[in-house]
């Protein structure tokens, strides 16, 4: 018998069977929609970690308080503390005997207060950071100023407002010259920012930014950071001020008590990190498509009972065994095709709509389907016929022509 012809008789018994087929397909269909939308999910939560990373620049090298292992996470992350990382160690890095190529720099430290102005309070998240803050984040002021550099030198009770919290605590009235009170000490409101949008790595809308050594020794009395970020003057000096960044905070430290990170090396760790929850997502998703395919090799264990006397009188006027084997084969692999493009078709649809709410959300993320990930679909859909139809085939194969025609 002719491929052609097998495909037109299983075409027939799977159009003969509309409801048995469908619930066949289901957890084949369920299966394949699931790993085609944990993949394009998965990549475009991956792109929208690294579209954040590369809007702050690629010109930034951050240092980061503690030793920690290049390939893996700060140690901040893992919940260790090092106070030896301070504002000196920055000026340090912004001499050019030390470091050539870096044009500016930011020291942040970081806490927690309620902001009160009148009769409305709300708990806020302050960064207090030095003047070059302004250029580092790329800050656009909505009012007002951002704070100077002898207001940071000076320990002044100056705040800039993040869009959010401007909104929120002065709603339509205007903040700047406003006097507030973080944790009951007076400040004065000298600007507040553009909204920035929202961010899985930061939240500058509803942050305040006030003037470093207020932060430390008025609301935390520390004298260490927590990072510091530095602008080089081009790209292709990222390696060499990295070394450089090393050598000086070494000689000043003593020891490796620090972490240099480029936005290159931030990129390849949030790759592999995100790459290896969603293969691990697509394995546990596989499982559905381990049990979609028992419930077609089910189906059609029932399918070659309920044939078994067609068989016996196909035997009978001289179809072979490879013939009968062919034709259930065929008739398997085909209903799992069907089902890959209909989970694959589900799953195309319903991860474009989770990019589109998540873009009107206002993230940055990309719908991402690639063509090799719908071929795999396909592969796999194709596969699992072939593989769980090989048990009913061989069996009707097997089927003797005289007790199949008996057969009641």
């Amino acid at each position: 018998m002719r491929i052609s012809t097998s495909a037109s008789v299983a075409l027939k018994n799977i159009t003969s069977h509309k409801r048995r087929t469908f619930f066949t397909m289901l957890g084949l269909i369920i299966g394949i929609m699931s790993v085609v939308l944990v993949m394009s999910v998965g990549a475009g939560a991956q792109s929208l970690i690294t579209n954040q990373l590369k809007q702050r620049g690629t010109d930034l090298i951050a240092v980061l308080a503690g030793a920690s292992d290049p390939k893996g996470p700060p140690a901040q992350v893992l919940g260790i503390v090092n106070t030896t990382l301070t504002y000196e160690d920055g000026q340090a890095l912004l001499n050019k005997n030390n470091v050539r190529h870096v044009t500016q720099f930011a020291a942040y430290i970081s806490g927690s207060g309620t902001l009160s102005w009148k009769n409305n309070e709300r708990v806020v998240t302050f960064r207090g950071s030095s003047y070059g803050y302004e250029d580092i984040e790329n800050v656009i002021m909505a009012g007002g100023r951002f704070f100077t550099a002898e207001e940071d030198e000076s320990m002044a009770r100056s705040m800039v407002l993040g869009s959010e919290i401007a909104q929120d605590i002065f709603g339509n009235q205007n903040p700047v010259g406003q006097s507030v009170k973080l944790n009951n000490k007076l400040f004065k409101v000298v600007g507040f920012m553009e909204p920035k949008g929202s961010s899985m790595i930061d939240s500058p809308d509803t942050t305040i930014v006030i003037p470093l050594k207020t932060a430390q020794r008025d609301l935390l009395g520390v004298h260490h950071v927590s990072f510091l970020r530095l602008r080089v003057d081009d790209e292709k000096n990222i390696v060499q001020t990295v070394d450089e960044i090393t050598q000086t905070l070494r000689e000043r430290h003593g020891d490796d008590d620090f972490s240099v990170r480029t936005l290159q090396e931030a990129l390849q760790i949030l790759t592999t990190v995100t790459n290896v929850i969603k293969f691990f997502l697509v394995a546990v998703a596989g499982i559905s498509l381990f049990v979609g395919g028992v419930g077609i090799m089910n189906i059609m264990l029932i399918a070659v009972r309920e044939k078994t006397r067609e068989i016996g009188l196909r035997k009978a006027v001289g179809a072979r065994n490879g013939d009968i084997m062919r034709q259930f084969l065929v008739e398997t692999m085909a209903i799992s095709f069907v089902a890959g493009v209909i989970g694959i078709a589900l799953g195309v649809v319903i991860s474009y709509l989770i990019a589109l709410i998540v873009q009107r959300l206002g993230y940055d993320y990309s719908f991402v389907v690639t063509p090799f990930s719908l071929f795999v679909a396909c592969f796999v859909s194709l596969f699992i016929g072939f593989i769980f139809g090989l048990a009913p085939a061989r069996i009707a194969s097997k089927l003797n022509p005289m007790e199949a025609l008996r057969y009641e």
